[in-house]
């Protein structure tokens, strides 16, 4: 019997992962990792065991995953009191004493030779995952619709739909659809090394123009685009954050010319129109 864990439950990601596993095992095989756990009881599906899950907290983490087979590791969230890489380590450390088989890490895309700052952290955990000698496999996701949330709905909503990535390519696909794969790439009998995850890429310009309703498209210079976001109130953090983001896609660091997303899935992806929609609608 093999037994499976995902951490980070109580995440989105996490959750939906946990509900798309017991689909595919028994709920009886399956464990779930969360830092609160009364929280994630209430939420994974009936018969899923949960444990303490505190990816700051190293021999916490072993004593969890003691008799675990497969451990799905969700990355965590940059900027909080321990580093992120930290946290990352101490899971993958602690995988390595409860003697885990193989473990699957939710990464960015081509992480092994992206450049961009976002990558740091995925890139330095890959490498520690394949220094540590685990069987493993790296999930390499795309962005996610849902971070386009702001954007869509104020375009549905009749404002204007602004960037500054040009023409610069996104493999845009639901939360839901990575997170589904990573359940079934999880159970897979022999996975691949890696998987680079994404959507058909497309331009904002391609985004806008899925979107129901009657507003403007703008597509403005950084400089532009950040007094915008400054006139709506937002701090300087945030828009160089944004700002980073828009040159990362800019510069063509998320087109992608993979089917390994649909692969997996055993199906086409959830049309653009369609999946906009859906990210409306939560």
């Amino acid at each position: 019997m093999t037994k499976y864990a995902i951490t980070g439950v109580t995440g989105h990601f996490g959750s939906n992962a946990i509900k798309e596993l017991v689909k595919l095992v028994p709920a009886e095989d399956v464990v779930a990792l969360a830092r609160n756990i009364k929280k994630a009881e209430k939420i994974v599906p009936n018969g899923v065991e949960v444990r303490v899950g505190d990816y700051t907290d190293i021999d916490g983490l072993e004593k969890s995953l003691q008799g675990i087979d497969r451990l799905l590791l969700v990355s965590s969230q940059p900027g909080g009191p321990v580093p992120r890489l930290t946290q990352h380590e101490n899971v993958v450390k602690a995988a390595k004493k409860a003697g885990v088989d193989l473990i699957l890490y939710t990464s960015f895309p081509h992480a092994d030779i992206a450049t961009a700052p976002l990558a740091a952290d995925h890139k330095a955990t890959e490498k520690f995952i394949v220094d540590s000698g685990l069987k493993h496999s790296f999930l390499r996701n795309n962005w996610y619709l849902e971070n386009e949330l702001t954007s869509l709905k104020g375009a549905a909503n009749g404002n204007d739909f602004i960037y500054s990535a040009g023409n610069g390519q996104v493999g845009w696909a639901l939360e839901s659809e990575y997170s589904e794969a990573a359940a079934k790439v999880l159970v897979t009998k022999d996975p691949k090394e890696v998987y680079e995850f994404a959507g058909e890429s497309r331009t904002y310009q391609e985004l806008a123009n899925a979107i129901a309703g009657d507003f403007k498209v703008e597509s403005l210079s950084d400089a532009e685009y950040g007094k915008v976001l400054k006139a709506a109130g937002m701090d300087e953090g945030t828009i160089g954050i944004i700002l980073s983001i828009q040159d990362l896609i800019a510069n063509d660091q998320l087109k992608e010319n993979t089917t390994d997303l649909s692969d997996v899935l055993g199906r086409e992806l959830t049309p653009l129109a369609e999946a906009i929609k859906l990210v409306l609608a939560k």
